[in-house]
């Protein structure tokens, strides 16, 4: 089997980044149902505390940022951060690049239709009835375009400019248009010029009718997400810095880009589903002060032991993202568990069943850690 350096487990080298493996658990933790825990707390006790928290586990109608609209760009940014590590060994060892770029365009693709996969199940559908934006493909098509683009670019100061460029590009481009009888520049759902293209070129329906937050205009900043990552792991690779100082500079650089966003943000908001410019800033310059923090405490430092909860999501994340599409997770959770909830009894019952739904999730992939099976595209 291939290995997928994004989602799953991958030998990225002798020197192999154990914080990549947790920081991508972490992220996929919340995925799994943990964000539940906040939603049902709070509903539970109706305590301001818990209700700010649910609140950041929850998506902004349009414009504006919360926690949990990290969570999609983190995945694409460790997929870059893996990248010289995976794909810029086989070019050490004189791999040929356009047997390389097969691998990747492959990889993409197969990500992209997994996502038809999980959108629509195994089922025949007409095209109109079929919803071809996803999570998944706006990942494997970010990893696969940033990637060539690392293949075929030397330096990182060229990787750098293709970054930037791409932004101002994306922002130049809803800046001077709009949909048809809109205001150029206009942002809102209907007249942004992102949906307004993928309405006319996106097969099948979209999510929203007039929008799909996962169109394929909106993919083109997604890949300046992705290069970041390439640059930071770049970085992390190849300056001879000690891990201290790098964990410095990364921390630096994510605290500017968080200001950078907020600046943006006057003239062009932060909008995960238009995946906006300083969106791919903010959520960036987050990513960086993650990273930071779990390679400081697990690779600088050498604290993994703790980490081992979250290693086992990350080593299988795209098994256990996936595996909702084939398995009812809420029925297998209350058929072991429905006697507990019957004890506690309302209103503390719901979050009982919260954690147990994402501990039955965890188990199955610590099982399959444990008969080391890992799915890998």
């Amino acid at each position: 089997m291939s290995t997928l350096p994004n989602l799953d487990q991958s030998s990225l080298s002798s020197n192999r980044l154990y914080s990549l493996d947790a920081l991508r658990g972490f992220d996929m933790f919340w995925i799994m149902g943990a964000d539940e825990v906040f939603h049902t707390m709070f509903k539970a006790t109706d305590s301001p505390i818990w209700g700010f928290f649910a609140h950041q586990f929850s998506h902004p109608e349009w414009h504006g940022f919360r926690f949990y609209d990290l969570i999609f760009p983190l995945f694409l940014f460790m997929a870059g951060v893996a990248t010289p590590f995976s794909l810029g060994k086989e070019i050490e060892k004189g791999k040929n690049r356009e047997q390389l770029l097969l691998k990747v365009i492959k990889r993409g693709l197969i990500l992209a239709a997994l996502g038809v996969v999980y959108n629509n199940g195994l089922e025949i559908k007409p095209i109109e009835e079929i919803r071809f934006g996803s999570v998944l493909a706006r990942i494997g098509l970010g990893y696969m375009f940033a990637n060539i683009i690392y293949l075929y670019t030397k330096k990182p100061t060229i990787q750098a400019i293709w970054f930037g460029g791409i932004l101002m590009f994306y922002y130049l481009l809803l800046k001077f248009n709009a949909a048809p009888g809109f205001p150029a520049g206009d942002l809102s759902q209907e007249g942004n010029f992102a949906s307004y293209m993928d309405r006319l070129i996106m097969p099948g329906r979209l999510y929203k009718g007039n929008h799909d937050p996962e169109g394929l205009t909106s993919t083109i900043p997604a890949i300046s997400t992705g290069l970041l990552g390439i640059l930071t792991g770049n970085y992390l690779k190849n300056d001879p810095s000690d891990g201290t100082q790098k964990t410095k500079r990364m921390a630096m650089f994510g605290a500017l880009f968080i200001v950078l966003a907020l600046v943006w943000n006057i003239d062009f908001p932060i909008n995960k589903n238009l995946w906006s410019s300083s969106f791919v800033l903010m959520v960036g310059g987050i990513s960086l002060l993650l990273l930071s923090l779990f390679y400081y405490i697990i690779d600088v430092k050498g604290y993994q032991k703790w980490s081992f909860f979250f290693r086992i999501i990350g080593m299988n994340s795209i098994l256990i993202y996936m595996s909702g599409v084939f398995i009812n997770w809420e029925y297998s959770t209350d058929s072991i568990f429905h006697w507990l909830g019957q004890l506690l009894g309302n209103p503390y019952n719901a979050v009982a069943m919260a954690i147990c739904y994402t501990g039955i999730k965890w188990y199955f992939l610590y099982f399959m850690y444990q008969k080391k099976v890992f799915l890998r595209v």
